[in-house]
């Protein structure tokens, strides 16, 4: 890469960190529980270590909150664990399983359990009282985070409505809303994939082992390399194969599919983005090929 065009990289990174920074104070000031959803992935990752750095020497103001499919990789779950306890935050776990078990929720016929998570968000969100809740979503990945704002009001019952999106001038957020609602924040929005990877490498950020190559175990189901565990493995006509393989993003095993790379450094996974066709939940992600407004219908219930 030329001179040139790793410093116009490495301005822009530090414009999306200050804007970034800017979103999570504004939040502390304006909100009395905010949260911060963090699952272990890199974008919540990332949403973590701008926390830190917005509000250090002091803990960030947010109480950590990953909702647990049951589904997740172990490896993932170690991660969450060790950066928890290295920057002394707290952490509420939702476990789907538990609402499973007292049934508020049902088990889908095809296994997956990402789409159960918007019940135990709510129900959390109601228990613990959180006003604001952080995420790491970005324009970038499917098409109806496009439409969301930085500050996006939920109604009483989580609800997204796009004909309530406010406008956002001038670096303005308005985090008003009724004693029933809650404001869902993104402060990396307007962050693309290779925003995020340029950000890990000039951080020197830790990510789980998953985002980069490795031999692992996987089957093929609906075009995408997936790994067999707990949710289950290969149907009766599938087979194990071993591949070089990686995530480009992390969550609920039963539907999040590894693409075939050698990229083993941040370095190497940069290069590869920038010749990637997909996004990352475009080439990995079974749950958004539910149909064509899956994303959109889930985020309508309450989910992200």
């Amino acid at each position: 890469m030329s001179a040139p065009t790793t410093e116009r990289a490495a301005t822009g990174v530090a414009v999306l960190e200050a804007e970034a920074i800017h979103i999570l104070r504004e939040v502390a000031g304006e909100f009395d529980r905010p949260a911060l959803l963090f699952s272990g992935g890199k974008d919540s990752t990332v949403l973590v270590h701008l926390a830190v750095r917005a509000f250090a020497p002091v803990p960030p103001p947010f109480t950590l909150l990953h909702v647990d499919t049951g589904h997740n990789f172990p490896e993932v779950l170690r991660f969450r664990d060790e950066l928890v306890e290295r920057y002394g935050l707290r952490l509420h776990v939702a476990e789907v399983q538990d609402w499973i078990d007292r049934g508020a929720v049902r088990e889908r016929p095809d296994g997956l359990r990402n789409p159960l998570q918007t019940v135990p968000l709510l129900d959390s969100i109601s228990e613990q009282r959180y006003d604001a809740v952080i995420g790491g979503g970005r324009r970038d990945e499917e098409r109806s985070r496009a439409k969301e704002r930085v500050f996006s009001v939920r109604d009483a019952f989580g609800r997204w409505d796009p004909r309530r999106q406010r406008v956002e001038l001038w670096n303005l957020y308005n985090g008003a809303h009724k004693p029933d609602e809650h404001v869902r924040v993104f402060p990396i929005s307007n962050w693309t994939e290779l925003d995020v990877w340029r950000y890990v490498a000039e951080r020197g950020i830790e990510l789980p082992s998953l985002y980069f190559a490795h031999r692992r175990q996987v089957y093929q189901r609906d075009g995408m390399w997936l790994t067999p565990g707990p949710w289950g493995g290969p149907d009766d006509d599938g087979e194990l194969v071993e591949k070089v393989v990686r995530y480009r993003t992390v969550g609920d095993g039963s539907c999040t599919g590894a693409v075939e790379s050698d990229a083993a450094t941040v370095e190497d996974i940069i290069d590869e983005i920038r010749t990637s066709r997909l996004t990352e939940r475009g080439a990995s992600r079974a749950d958004d090929r539910i149909s064509e407004a899956a994303m959109e219908d889930r985020k309508r219930e309450g989910y992200f």
